[in-house]
């Protein structure tokens, strides 16, 4: 498993060649959300699963289902999930939410500065991040044939005693 892992890492390195933030760390954020400020130091202490998305991005739309599921999997020990949307504008993200409903943290970066800390590529696209604010790595994309990958990586970090 922690080979699989390094490989995983090592393969999501190559992709971000030129990443700014260092190394290890996930840059930080405050942001407007649905109910308030969204913080990514807030979640200090928690396994973050940090999803970029718009409400035109069709694979945004069904990884949704996926994040609430995991949300409410895995809330009890210690995961939470944080979904930036970067539409212009608010009303398209509100009418997306309006439909999806989800049962986790939303926050608003419409002009795209964090997204463009985390040297977004693409959406959707997730930042694994571990109690400790580490990157541990990015996803490109949702697809179905993933989600074995992405929930063994949320497990492996959930049972890490290093945090």
């Amino acid at each position: 498993m922690k080979a699989l892992l390094k490989v995983t890492m090592l393969s999501f390195s190559l992709l971000l060649p030129n990443a700014s933030f260092a190394a290890g760390s996930a840059p930080s954020f405050d942001l407007e959300g649905v109910d308030g400020k969204v913080k990514l130091s807030d979640y200090r202490g928690k396994v973050v699963y940090l999803d970029f998305w718009a409400s035109w991005c069709t694979p945004c739309r069904k990884s949704f289902p996926w994040m609430n599921e995991m949300q409410s999997r895995f809330e009890k020990k210690g995961f939470r999930v944080i979904a930036v949307n970067l539409d212009a504008k608010r009303a398209d993200a509100d009418k997306f939410l309006t439909q999806l409903k989800p049962d986790f943290d939303i926050a608003f970066d419409p002009e795209g500065a964090i997204a463009g800390l985390y040297e977004l590529q693409g959406m959707p696209s997730a930042y694994l991040i571990d109690r400790s604010g580490n990157l541990h790595s990015v996803h490109l994309g949702f697809r179905n044939r993933d989600i074995p990958l992405l929930e063994d990586e949320i497990k492996a970090l959930l049972n890490s005693g290093k945090n």
